[in-house]
């Protein structure tokens, strides 16, 4: 899906945000979508390297389908090169290095098998996750097609680099698009992540437009990306497409490349999340088992509305018009 045949035997992929021209013989730089005599084929259909039954608090999503499971799959490969990947070993890995490496572990999950499987444990959705899903977009697509009719909800959790033609596509079948803004200056998408900052924005200003339910991930990483003035310019952009989009500012931890840096410093956090709540109504702090930034509270009368612990809901407190028993005012949940 989504490339065009060039001259000389090359295509132009469609899917992502780097627009490849590719070479017969050759691959894109996601490396799962190879030239083969002019026709872009790829080559992750169905393969799955890690498959869990997890909360769907874990994604982090905090406002969709909340205390739920969702049938979370991923599988090999990335379209960024991101230093602080915390699942290189999938996500950096060359197609056939990363297969071999999941000897006995990689298996195919057709999407009837993993509808079944959803079903079967109980989940109420199917997220894809652990890796890039734009990457694997033939097979989501399939699977999210199925899984919506056959009334299970949907999750991408996503770094956001699809075209708006990829995007458009999905839609339709595409619950929640939960997405990782790394950053808000160019300078560190192209330096950590190989990237542009431009494209995740207008990805998400998109899916905002559609309908499709959004949060946002911060990632706050000491000296890169954890100045006030960029935190404030990115809350003010998330506060320019709706006040109810819910945003995590998470804790970094040192992994891949970026061991040189100390964890987030929790008052980076708060201080974050204090800047956040000037402008939204849904703020969260991630990485930090037990505080208070990862309960939903009302953004009217400040009553606990939902209190988490780590990935867990120990008490939700909404009438089932998704308000505030206290005062009345509708949150913006789905469930």
């Amino acid at each position: 899906m989504l490339w065009e045949p060039l001259q000389s035997g090359k295509v132009k992929c469609k899917l992502c945000s780097y627009s490849c021209t590719i070479p017969d013989g050759r691959r894109g730089f996601c490396r799962v979508r190879e030239n083969r005599s002019g026709r872009l084929f790829t080559l992750n259909y169905a393969l799955v390297s890690a498959i869990h039954a997890d909360p769907v608090e874990k994604k982090p999503l905090y406002h969709f389908h909340p205390g739920t499971l969702v049938l979370s799959l991923g599988s090999i490969s990335c379209n960024f090169r991101c230093l602080h990947c915390q699942n290189f070993s999938i996500s950096q890995a060359e197609f056939e290095e990363g297969r071999a490496g999941l000897e006995g572990h990689a298996q195919e999950y057709l999407p009837e098998r993993v509808v079944a499987l959803a079903e079967r444990l109980g989940c109420r959705g199917v997220a894809w996750t652990y890796n890039e899903p734009t990457i694997w977009f033939e097979y989501t697509y399939d699977s999210a097609r199925l899984a919506r009719e056959r009334g299970l909800y949907t999750a991408y959790v996503t770094n956001g680099y699809m075209t708006e033609d990829g995007l458009a596509a999905i839609a339709p079948y595409l619950g929640a698009y939960r997405v990782d803004v790394k950053a808000f200056t160019d300078a560190f998408y192209r330096e950590v992540s190989s990237a542009r900052l431009k494209p995740v924005l207008e990805r998400v200003e998109s899916a905002v437009k559609k309908g499709i339910h959004v949060e946002l991930v911060y990632l706050v990483i000491p000296t890169k990306n954890d100045r006030e003035e960029e935190l404030q310019q990115f809350v003010e952009w998330v506060a320019g497409l709706s006040k109810d989009i819910p945003v995590h500012f998470t804790r970094f931890h040192p992994d891949y490349r970026l061991t040189g840096l100390p964890p987030t410093p929790v008052e980076t956090l708060e201080r974050a999340r204090e800047l956040g709540l000037e402008r939204l109504r849904y703020v969260y702090t991630g990485n930090v088992p037990g505080h208070e930034g990862e309960n939903t509270y009302c953004y009217n009368c400040g009553s606990l509305l939902i209190e988490r612990w780590g990935f867990v809901v120990r008490r939700m407190e909404l009438t089932e018009e998704n308000r505030c028993p206290s005062c009345g005012a509708r949150i913006a949940v789905v469930r």
